[in-house]
């Protein structure tokens, strides 16, 4: 028996397997989006709940009460107890600028799709940007008040730092109190830390401040996202990414939180910055949110006005105007 090789048929099978590999990725593809849809819409349903909307901050600051309790149980020896650690240096030090390229771009689509105006979306934005000079004053006015209510030290280890004659100089004090401490005359924490003194004074954890300002506002900005599905209006895979990402950004927050009480509990600065994160939002909510300036829509204020501007401009056919 010989066999005769045929070009024509190697093709025909060659085109044969390029349109099996083909159906195989559209249906990878349908499986993904639908998957995809899935997810977003049972996410998008518990965030968008009125019992988690209304207390998630609770939940917050029970997380800020008593998380320094995790400290009894956590190994000092821990990879989250290391300061340097990856989620340190490239999350907990850029929170804010990690909060806005996410939020801001979520907010941004989400408001674009629900009302299709780039002026109504931009005008969105703005509580991010209200948010970031909020976060921006209290910044200064903690640095202020910590500089202004603290004092620089140099740790004395002998008393002969202190005096030419050390015998009988304090030496009581001393053994029971630890090293001395000289004053230095330095201006502010900042420069006193640089030049590897001791500072002591009234202290704010910024890190606890701006981590539960970021989960407030990422928690009120995607909980609309179920009601805007519930529109009926089509949201692009790209928006269901972004919220996604919104939400796992969230996590990460409430994360780093644990991890921060945990292992570097420090009583009250982290309960007092968490308290002043929460009066920010508060503020927010309460004040500008409020607010009904001439430049802004009827409907604008809170995150939620995307659905009642949406709801607004709705005549009664059910077709936006």
């Amino acid at each position: 028996m010989h066999w005769k090789y045929c070009p024509e048929q190697k093709q025909m099978d060659l085109c044969g397997l390029m349109e099996i590999l083909r159906r195989i990725q559209n249906s990878s593809i349908k499986l993904l989006l639908s998957a995809l849809v899935v997810v977003t819409d049972l996410t998008a349903g518990v965030l968008g709940h009125l019992l988690f909307r209304q207390h998630f901050h609770f939940l917050l600051s029970v997380i800020v009460l008593f998380g320094p309790v995790l400290s009894l149980w956590v190994s000092k020896y821990s990879i989250f107890g290391n300061k340097n650690h990856y989620l340190y240096r490239v999350f907990l030090h850029s929170c804010w600028g990690w909060t806005c390229v996410f939020c801001g771009s979520f907010v941004f689509l989400l408001s674009y799709c629900t009302s299709n105006s780039l002026i109504q979306s931009i005008r969105h934005l703005s509580r991010l940007a209200v948010a970031g000079i909020l976060w921006s004053l209290l910044r200064r006015v903690l640095s202020f008040l910590v500089d202004a209510s603290g004092s620089c030290f140099e740790t004395l280890h002998t008393t002969t730092e202190v005096h030419g004659n050390p015998m009988k100089l304090l030496e009581s004090e001393t053994d029971i109190r630890g090293p001395l401490l000289l004053l230095r005359q330095e201006k502010g924490k900042a420069a006193c830390l640089k030049a590897g003194l001791q500072w002591q004074g009234c202290e704010v954890s910024d890190d606890i401040l701006i981590l539960c300002l970021c989960c407030l506002i990422l928690a009120e900005e995607i909980g609309v996202f179920e009601p805007c599905l519930a529109l009926g209006k089509p949201l692009g895979s790209p928006l269901r990414i972004l919220f996604l990402l919104c939400v796992l950004l969230l996590n990460l927050w409430i994360f780093l939180i644990l991890c921060l009480l945990a292992h570097f509990p420090q009583f009250p600065s982290q309960l007092v910055g968490g308290a002043l994160g929460y009066l920010g939002w508060k503020g927010l909510s309460m004040g500008w949110y409020t607010l009904k300036p001439d430049w802004f829509c009827q409907c604008l204020g809170r995150p939620g006005a995307l659905y009642v501007y949406t709801t607004c401009n709705t005549p009664s056919n059910g077709h936006i105007a």
